[in-house]
C-alpha cells in the first residue's frame, strides 16, 4: 500500500475524557509535567455565545517538519509512511527541535535529557497494533491509517477535515474535523501559553 499514514480527530465525537493522553502516557512512561499527546480545552466566544471544545493535541507529523532541518545532527527523520521520529541514539539533546516546533509538540524529557514526541506509536504498530491512543477512544473519534485504507479515504472523501495552523504550511499528517479557525486561535493560545503539547 502507498501514501502516509494519517490520523483523523472527529472533535465532534471527543467527549475530553482523556484516555487517549492517559493511555499514551503509561505507553510511553512520559514523565511527570510532560506529555505525547493531551487534550486541550479551548474556549472561545464572549457570553452568552460560548464555545468549548476538547482538542487532542500531539505532533502533527509534518510532511514539511521544522524540527527535521533544525536537529543539528539529523536524529529526526520521517519514515516512507510520513510518520516523523527522533532516533535516540543520535540525539544529542540541543533543543533546537523544541523551539523549532510550531505545535509545541516536542519536550526535553527531564531524566535522559534527550527529545521526546509522538511518534505513532512505532513499537505499536511493529506489532500489528493500532496507536495507544487509538486503540483506547471510547467514543472512535481517533481513526488512524493509511490514507488509502478505504475507510481512511472514504471519511477524508466524505469529512471536512482541516490542519491545525494551515498558515504554518508544514503539511501536517493530523486532521481535524470541527477545528474551526476560532477553535484554531484558542488552540494556539493555549500552546503558546503552556509551552506546548
Amino acid at each position: 500500500m502507498n501514501g502516509n499514514k494519517v490520523m483523523l480527530i472527529d472533535l465532534n465525537s471527543c467527549g475530553g475524557c482523556h484516555a487517549c493522553s492517559v493511555s499514551c502516557k503509561a505507553e510511553h512512561r512520559a514523565p511527570l509535567e510532560h506529555y505525547r499527546h493531551r487534550v486541550q480545552v479551548a474556549e472561545a466566544g464572549v457570553f452568552p455565545h460560548v464555545k468549548r471544545a476538547f482538542i487532542p493535541a500531539l505532533c502533527q507529523h509534518c510532511t514539511d517538519a521544522p524540527c527535521i532541518q533544525a536537529c543539528p545532527v539529523g536524529a529526526i527523520s520521517r519514515k516512507t509512511d510520513g510518520a516523523v521520529i527522533i532516533d535516540h541514539d543520535m540525539c544529542v539533546g540541543s533543543g533546537t527541535c523544541v523551539s523549532a516546533c510550531p505545535y509545541g509538540a516536542i519536550y526535553m524529557d527531564p531524566e535522559t535529557q534527550l527529545a521526546s514526541k509522538c511518534d505513532f506509536c512505532q513499537d505499536r504498530q511493529s506489532e500489528g497494533q493500532e496507536p495507544a491512543c487509538v486503540s483506547t477512544c471510547p467514543t472512535e473519534a481517533i481513526r488512524f491509517g493509511n490514507e488509502d485504507d478505504p475507510e481512511i479515504a472514504q471519511r477524508l472523501k466524505m469529512g471536512t477535515y482541516t490542519t491545525w495552523e494551515p498558515k504554518k504550511s508544514t503539511k501536517p499528517l493530523v486532521l481535524y474535523q470541527g477545528l474551526d479557525e476560532t477553535m484554531q486561535q484558542a488552540l494556539t493560545r493555549i500552546n503558546a501559553q503552556k509551552g506546548g503539547v
